[in-house]
């Protein structure tokens, strides 16, 4: 809290403690008056009597002695004369004392015997009191019994002397100042001569003093630094004041003690108990801090000037927002000062006049209740609102609220909220959203539409009842409508959640309703027309039974057909063999050698046909999803010479060199065995038909972690970049005989591997299948060193070992478990090298 701020407070307490101090005053006040207005009326009934009584009085309470050089008479008040005569210890107490009381007046102390030598020498008046005991006797020190006043006055050459006897005891303790100051409930005392002289009930309860007397005795006094402050008064005869804490029945209260100098060294002191006023102003301390604090943390800018207009609070976000120096704002500018430093830096608005702008805004201070908002629109562009209200200390009260990106945020949420109504008006669908209250807040023009609404029918903020009602022509069920409105204005999670359903209307027409919840708890429904939709599903559903029913027909008809073609062509096949022994069996008849040739075109186009046949059988039985695979662990190079041994006439006729690279003989892989033999046939025999007359052709294999890929090249013709992405189509790469599925099925075998096939090719540099199989850890590792093999009739120099197998011993089992005939196996081991 700045020095500012603390003096405001501070000022802000005094005003507090003033008030209530006259708030007591003015107790104290009422309850003097009405006492002075019961002591009048008993003067008023008793004035007359007293005034009849008034020289008899005097001749009992005073005595007035004459002095006219050295002659001492007395006047009258022969009675009291006695009396003083005898305080002063006089033995002759008659008409002759009067100049012995004088003597004996001037030798009560210096300051009486100065007085009266003035009085009778020089005619100065004079009074001073004299403390006796009554049965006589002066004292000094602690006075009891009467008190003696003496008063001189002269009148030409003679002193005149009046003695009054007061007692002391009666004049503080029994009069009526004494009833009234016993009455008030704040602590009230005398001193004379920093002696406790009277005290009032309420400073006897204060000390714990059962009376005066013991106070005296026990030398009680509230604390030490309040008798000081007392005898101090007493001493320098100046009132004084102050603040102490006092304890007070075992209770701390605050008290604002007052010292009043009397005459003749009285001193009257009042203690004033503050304590509500000084919690009142430390809880208004706390108060202004803890509402400071709060205000220093807000993010708008507060600003607070004083009755003075100078400003005496500024939060953080005041100096933020202005840019200004913290030890400019320090020594407490004014407001039109304030307005003139952020003019220069061109931080107010644009004014045509600003010394006009600035005295009205400086007009502000005479509001007696909060001016309305304002906005203002700064030269860099930013917005603020601006809040002027009266402080209740006094003073205005700024509050400056930066809205610049809140006005942002507003002009694009209105043009998202555009921009969303333009979308959905394009919709085909009829959209609405209804409010949590169950009130229409938007819709567009196909919600309009659909139900054959106009603008006159919805009006703003229409209710979903009403809204309902409108729509009831077209689907009369009530129960639908109140079940939708359940959804809209039912606050349940579950109520609230996502439906969908399906209503008819009356003209025909099949409508589908759905309900999405909104995260502001608004409700979008939306329907839509889906009759021709539902035509074209049941059309399709059709369609799709058709086309089943048509796929299951064409299953069963290659089925048959291929049955059909098997049949006679195992007959042909079966009389080609028997005419093919009977012609080996005739070798010398030269017509039973061009019937050799005959037969061998026979068997070939059989095969191709056969062949054919079981491709096309094994595309029907993919399409169909009916072909599973039978995996096992196999070795692959015996896989591979099996296919090459079925290919070994075609190697020998072209003079095709066989390269193979990769895993070991001995290495096993995971994979249906017939399936990929059936891979490889189709491959190599691509491979075949488009190498180069004594090209190439080589098999790689390898492992990629867990992946087996073998890829199948060839040198020659190779595939037009154009038809190499539809090269695994059907039907694609047919160029003479057969379907022209080879490449479509191999395809189709290698994704029930759960595999994939890649091919690389240049169109005069051969091509190259790659065939990537899956899960084959552990399995297989690589030779270091590739097997070339020459064409297949020709010897090999790596292998010594065995000799091909002839055709008249047993069939070996690798041969009969691949289809191979023994010579046909032999051959294949002899390309791969197979020991």
């Amino acid at each position: 809290m700045t020095v500012a701020t603390l003096a405001f407070a501070a000022a802000a307490g005094a005003t507090a403690l003033a008030f209530s101090t006259t708030i007591l005053a003015w107790r104290m006040r009422a309850r003097l008056s009405r006492l002075s207005d019961g002591f009048r009326n008993r003067l008023d009934v008793q004035h007359t009597v007293l005034g009849e009584l008034d020289a008899a009085t005097s001749a009992f309470d005073e005595a007035f002695l004459a002095i006219e050089g050295d002659t001492v008479r007395l006047v009258w008040g022969e009675d009291t004369l006695k009396t003083v005569a005898e305080a002063l210890r006089i033995a002759a107490a008659d008409t002759g004392s009067a100049p012995l009381v004088i003597e004996a007046l001037a030798a009560t102390s210096k300051e009486a015997a100065d007085a009266l030598k003035a009085l009778i020498a020089e005619g100065k008046s004079c009074r001073f009191e004299v403390f006796a005991e009554a049965s006589g006797g002066l004292v000094s020190a602690q006075p009891k019994g009467i008190t003696l006043v003496v008063e001189g006055r002269s009148s030409g050459a003679t002193a005149w002397v009046r003695l009054a006897i007061a007692s002391a005891k009666t004049s503080l303790s029994s009069g009526p100042f004494a009833q009234m100051a016993n009455r008030l409930p704040t602590p009230c005392w005398v001193v004379r001569d920093a002696q406790l002289v009277w005290a009032n009930d309420a400073w006897l309860k204060a000390v714990e003093a059962q009376n005066l007397e013991q106070a005296k005795t026990d030398h009680l006094g509230l604390d030490r630094s309040t008798d000081a402050l007392v005898n101090e008064a007493g001493e320098q005869n100046i009132r004084r004041e102050g603040f102490r804490w006092l304890t007070i029945e075992g209770q701390r209260r605050a008290f604002q003690v007052i010292a009043e100098p009397l005459a003749d060294g009285y001193v009257c002191a009042y203690a004033i108990d503050v304590t509500e006023a000084e919690e009142s102003r430390e809880a208004l301390k706390r108060h202004a801090k803890a509402h400071d604090e709060t205000l220093d943390r807000l993010e708008d800018a507060v600003a607070i000037f004083g009755p003075e207009k100078r400003l005496t609070f500024h939060n953080s976000a005041f100096e933020s927002l202005w840019d200004l120096e913290p030890a400019w704002l320090a020594e407490r500018p004014t407001h039109g000062e304030l307005l003139e430093r952020l003019r220069q830096k061109r931080k107010l608005p644009e004014t045509s006049d600003f010394v006009q702008w600035k005295a009205q805004e400086l007009e502000f201070y005479g509001l007696t209740e909060a001016a309305p908002d304002e906005m203002w629109s700064l030269p860099n562009g930013r917005s603020l609102r601006v809040v002027r209200q009266p402080h209740p200390l006094g003073g205005l009260l700024l509050l400056f609220s930066d809205k610049t990106g809140e006005l942002k945020l507003k002009a694009q949420f209105n043009s998202l909220i555009q921009v969303q109504r333009a979308t959905l008006d394009q919709l085909n669908d009829a959209v609405s959203v209804f409010g949590s209250d169950g009130r229409l807040r938007l819709r567009n023009a196909a919600f309009d539409k659909f139900w054959s609404l106009s603008n006159e029918d919805m009006v703003a903020n229409i209710d979903f009842a009403q809204m309902a009602e409108l729509c009831i022509p077209l689907v009369h069920d009530r129960g639908f409508w109140s079940e939708l409105k359940a959804r809209v204005t039912d606050t349940d999670p579950v109520a609230r959640a996502p439906q969908t359903g399906e209503v008819k209307t009356s003209d025909g027409r099949l409508a589908q309703w759905r309900t999405q919840p909104l995260p502001d708890g608004a409700t979008l429904v939306a329907f839509s027309d889906i009759t021709t939709r539902r035509a074209l599903e049941q059309a399709i559903e059709q369609r799709d039974l058709a086309l089943t029913e048509s796929v299951r027909l064409k299953r069963d008809f290659v089925a048959n057909v291929s049955y059909e073609l098997r049949t006679p062509l195992t007959t042909i096949v079966g009389y080609a063999d028997l005419l093919q022994r009977q012609a080996n069996a005739a070798e010398a008849d030269p017509a039973e050698t061009r019937n050799r040739t005959y037969l061998n075109a026979i068997q070939s186009a059989a095969s191709v046909l056969a062949r054919s046949i079981d491709d096309v059988l094994d595309m029907a039985q993919i399409d169909a999803g009916e072909m599973s695979m039978s995996l096992s662990e196999f070795n692959l190079s015996r896989t591979v010479a099996a296919a090459l041994g079925r290919q070994a006439d075609t190697l020998s006729a072209k003079g095709i060199r066989f390269d193979y690279t990769g895993l070991d003989i001995t290495a096993l892989v995971r994979a249906d065995q017939a399936r990929l033999g059936q891979v490889l046939d189709h491959l190599l025999d691509y491979a075949l038909r488009n190498a180069a007359q004594e090209g190439q052709v080589a098999i790689r294999s390898r492992k990629d972690g867990d992946t087996l890929t073998l890829e199948i090249g060839y040198t020659g013709r190779g595939i037009p970049y154009h038809t190499q992405a539809h090269i695994f189509d059907r039907f694609v790469g047919r160029e003479r005989g057969g379907p022209g599925l080879g490449l479509a099925l191999v395809k189709a075998l290698v994704e029930l591997h759960e595999g994939w096939i890649t091919l690389e090719s240049e169109p005069q540099s051969g091509a190259t299948f790659a065939i990537h199989l899956p899960r084959q850890s552990g399995v297989g590792h690589e030779v270091p060193e590739p097997v070339r093999t020459p064409v297949a009739d020709q010897p090999v120099a790596e292998v010594a070992e065995p000799e091909p197998e002839s055709a008249g011993e047993d069939l070996p089992p690798e041969a009969r478990a691949l289809g191979l005939t023994a010579e046909t196996f032999a051959q294949a081991k002899k390309i791969l090298g197979m020991a």
